[in-house]
């Protein structure tokens, strides 16, 4: 081993107990080891800038990151809770079969798009839901327009996945090649 590595790990053992104690202090067992790990990996990524008293400046990366993962969290409940009020308030039109289908397809799709990864959910909602070609999404988003329709697509088949698994029983009572129909409409699957 390097002596850097050396330092680190020797900084990680006198370090680590305190830093998940902190953790643990902050947001219960369940995702102390999580915050311990990241907090040690930025100290690695960032090893030119851990002073040499580390612990309080570990204790301030903890303390972001615990931040950091409550705003997801928050996030992913309002996401989650909006998904909820978009299902209830769903009205579709046409006769009382078809306004069936649609529910049963629009609670799967909304369903299924709730358990999908953020960086999921934001390439589909951006393609979708606001209209934006590739090269759009890509602008917003940050990446070249080749990464974004490889994310679109693989956004988009982790979502037939997940709705194909999240409502079987709703999607039998639906004529088969409806629900795939319904499912282009809604997500901008191409057919």
């Amino acid at each position: 081993m390097t002596e850097e590595a050396d330092r680190f790990t020797a900084m990680y053992d006198a370090c680590r107990g305190r830093v998940w104690a902190y953790a643990v202090s902050r947001a219960g067992r369940q995702i102390a080891d999580e915050v311990v790990s990241e907090t040690f990996a930025v100290a690695w990524r960032r090893w030119a800038d851990v002073p040499r008293t580390p612990l309080p400046w570990l204790l301030g990366v903890a303390r972001n990151i615990l931040r950091d993962t409550v705003r997801a969290e928050v996030r992913r409940e309002s996401f989650a809770a909006e998904l909820g009020e978009w299902t209830e308030r769903s009205a579709p039109g046409g006769g009382a079969d078809d306004v069936a289908d649609e529910v049963a397809d629009r609670n799967a799709l909304l369903g299924a798009l709730a358990t999908l990864p953020e960086d999921d959910r934001e390439v589909l909602i951006l393609a979708a839901w606001h209209g934006l070609t590739p090269a759009e999404a890509a602008s917003v988003v940050g990446c070249s327009s080749a990464a974004m329709r490889v994310r679109l697509h693989r956004a988009r088949k982790r979502l037939t996945r997940a709705v194909d698994l999240a409502e079987p029983a709703a999607r039998a009572a639906v004529p088969q090649g409806r629900t795939r129909a319904r499912r282009v409409q809604l997500v901008g699957e191409e057919a």
